[in-house]
């Protein structure tokens, strides 16, 4: 795994030691990132099931004003944390939490701090993500800034639903056997 473009383009990350951990691929990535690249100059973006960390920290290379990485394992945690001092990356750009995703949000939802710009979900493939989606959807006010985004990765078999409340689905990209689902705040 590497990043590809930005400020730590063409650095190496880690990579899990097992394949209980399926990264998002390079080639995704990237189109991930061509789509995202109008919003993310300045964002505050959450990169939640972070794994190895990958997409966050491809945000903070293309110019993310601060990436929250949650993941539940805290060897993923530990390995986020490895990638992000072998970049050098300042320590104010970034925070790693290890907690469940939806524990996170609930928490985060009663600060006052201002909504996330883009969050990004990966959960593993056979996770079911309506708990995650539709508290996000549920909440999307206090979550999510006024213009902000839910990007969802999920198998491209499964069909998520156009709508989680307080989010719409605008867009949906299959690549390989993942899909990229986009979401905005009605």
């Amino acid at each position: 795994m590497r990043i590809i473009t930005g400020k730590h383009r063409g650095r190496k990350l880690k990579s899990p030691p097992s394949l209980a951990t399926r990264p998002t691929s390079d080639r995704l990535r990237e189109t991930l990132f061509n789509i995202l690249a109008p919003r993310i100059e300045g964002a505050r973006f959450l990169d939640l099931c972070a794994g190895t960390g990958a997409v966050g920290i491809e945000a903070l290379s293309r110019g993310a004003l601060h990436v929250t990485f949650v993941d539940q394992s805290r060897r993923m945690c530990a390995l986020i944390e490895v990638n992000l001092r072998s970049l050098k990356i300042d320590e104010a750009e970034f925070k790693v939490v290890c907690a469940d995703a939806v524990e996170f949000l609930r928490h985060f939802g009663k600060r006052e701090a201002p909504g996330f710009d883009i969050i990004f979900f990966d959960p593993p493939y056979a996770t079911n993500y309506d708990n995650v989606t539709n508290y996000i959807g549920r909440h999307a006010e206090s979550l999510l800034a006024d213009d902000g985004i839910c990007v969802v990765e999920h198998f491209r078999k499964v069909d998520l639903p156009d709508d989680y409340f307080e989010l719409t689905r605008y867009r949906a990209l299959k690549q390989g056997d993942s899909c990229l689902s986009f979401y905005a705040r009605r």
